[in-house]
Parts: structure tokens; C-alpha cells; sequence
């Protein structure tokens, strides 16, 4: 039987391909060209996602969306989920396709606990920590991976479709990774860290923000740059933060806290 792989992003469909040219196999990876750990969710619909993302600077193409989810339901091969439950957009992805795709059965690959041997500067051996999310693992590591996806069970897959109906409910600005899963997070929920990550001396948007991430995690992968520098922004309008140049532009903009 044929096998289709669904990976969470276009970078771990990108490196999911290049797993399956070391592992010398000829499988079919659909990449998944959303995150849905942020902006609306209640229709579900690729109409909703497109509006949004044309508010961004990172418009999404409706007519991608619409071929992903068309592609998935119509497959008849046999599905590969691949995601990582410490991300938040790799989980949000994961519980939507589990709405999605109530009835049929597929396979996971979850690299949640993934780790892998490393050789140290002092050339000694170590192991990775758990990779929490495909995004961080190399080919090389994902291409013994291929061949280990097991199948979702029935209670899990409704159990994911249950959490994905009662976080499009409510419908949260963010969707963010906890112990207990994924859940909602109000607009301001990232602020504090970008404020924190700003001093009294001017300093690029760009390292601000990536400070701002460092703070929010480990071990979760919760947000990432655009949706900060959205919220960065937000921030200088309501003069909670001070910009010399484009704010919109995160690597010549300077920022700082006012007096």
C-alpha cells in the first residue's frame, strides 16, 4: 500500500524528504503550510486562515490550504501523522487533523521523546535532550524514524478531535503548550516576556524578540518570531514600548523601554 506522510511545516516536510533520500525511499510527504497555534480557528475553513494571515507580513495562499486539506481527505494511502507534542504549532496541527479525519484510521510518528547520540567538544558521547517537536531533528535522525509509526488508537484519536472542538470554541488569539496539552492564551499572554526582554537602551527589534522566545521557553516551543514582532508592535502603539525606525522592521528597528 502507498503511504502518505503529513508533516507539520514546510521545513519538516523539506527535511522529511530528504529522510526518505537517505533511507532511499520513494514515499509521498504532504507538508502542512499553517499554524494553528495562533489566529482564529472557528470555522476551520481555509477562508478563515487566509483572512487572517493577510493581516500579517506572511500571507498564506488560500489556495495552498485548500490543496493540503483536499489531498489529506481524499487519500487512499495509508496516513503517517508526524508531529511533536512540545510545540505548540506541531500539536495544534496534530488535534485539527484528528478533527479532521474522524472515522478513518491513520498512523503517528511522535518524536516527542526522540533523542539521539551526540560526540562533544571534548569528544565524549551524550545523548540530545528529548526533541519535544520535528522541527528539530535532522534528517539523518528522522529517516530510521520512517519505518516506526504505529497506529493511533481510537479512544486517542477522539480523545484529539474532543481537545481540537473545545479549543475551536473558544476560539483564543494563542494556543499554547502545558503539561495537560494544548490550551488557550488570551492576546497579551507572550507581553510580559517582550517587555522583559527590552531595557532602557535602544536595541534591535531582533534581539529583543529572540530573547523574548528564549524566556518562553524550554522545554516548549510555544510562538515564534512573527507572532512577537506583531505583538512587539503592539506594544510601541500603546506606548508601553519606545521605537526609533519601521517598527515592522525587526532588524533595523530600535527599540527600548520608556523613561
Amino acid at each position: 500500500m502507498e503511504v502518505l506522510h503529513v508533516a507539520p511545516s514546510g521545513l519538516t516536510g523539506a527535511n522529511l524528504r530528504e529522510a526518505m533520500r537517505i533511507a532511499g525511499l520513494h514515499q509521498e510527504v504532504l507538508p502542512f503550510r499553517d499554524d494553528l497555534s495562533c489566529g482564529p480557528i472557528a470555522w476551520g475553513t481555509p477562508q478563515e486562515r487566509t483572512a487572517w494571515w493577510l493581516r500579517t507580513d506572511e500571507p498564506r495562499l488560500r489556495q495552498e490550504f485548500e490543496t493540503f486539506w483536499h489531498r489529506l481527505e481524499t487519500a487512499d494511502e495509508r496516513l503517517v501523522v508526524w508531529f511533536g507534542r512540545q510545540a505548540a504549532s506541531e500539536l495544534a496541527f496534530f488535534l485539527a487533523l484528528a478533527d479532521r479525519l474522524r472515522g478513518r484510521t491513520y498512523d503517528i510518528v511522535d518524536v516527542t521523546q526522540l533523542q539521539w547520540p551526540i560526540t562533544q567538544s571534548d569528544g565524549s558521547s551524550a545523548l540530545m535532550p528529548p526533541a519535544g517537536a520535528v522541527l528539530v531533528v535532522p534528517p539523518d535522525q528522522l529517516a530510521p524514524l520512517i519505518g516506526t509509526a504505529r497506529l493511533l488508537a481510537a479512544d486517542e484519536a477522539e480523545d484529539a478531535a474532543l481537545m481540537w472542538e473545545c479549543l475551536r470554541r473558544q476560539n483564543a488569539p494563542f494556543r499554547i503548550v502545558t503539561p495537560t496539552g494544548l490550551t488557550s492564551a488570551p492576546i497579551d499572554h507572550f507581553d510580559s516576556s517582550i517587555l522583559r526582554s527590552a531595557g532602557k537602551e535602544w536595541q534591535n527589534s531582533v534581539s529583543i524578540i529572540a530573547r523574548a522566545m528564549a524566556r518562553i521557553g524550554p522545554p516548549y516551543m510555544q510562538v515564534g518570531d512573527v507572532m512577537l514582532l506583531r505583538r512587539l508592535v503592539a506594544l510601541i502603539e500603546e506606548g508601553k514600548l519606545l521605537a526609533d525606525g519601521d517598527p515592522w522592521d525587526m532588524r533595523t528597528c530600535l527599540v527600548r523601554l520608556p523613561d
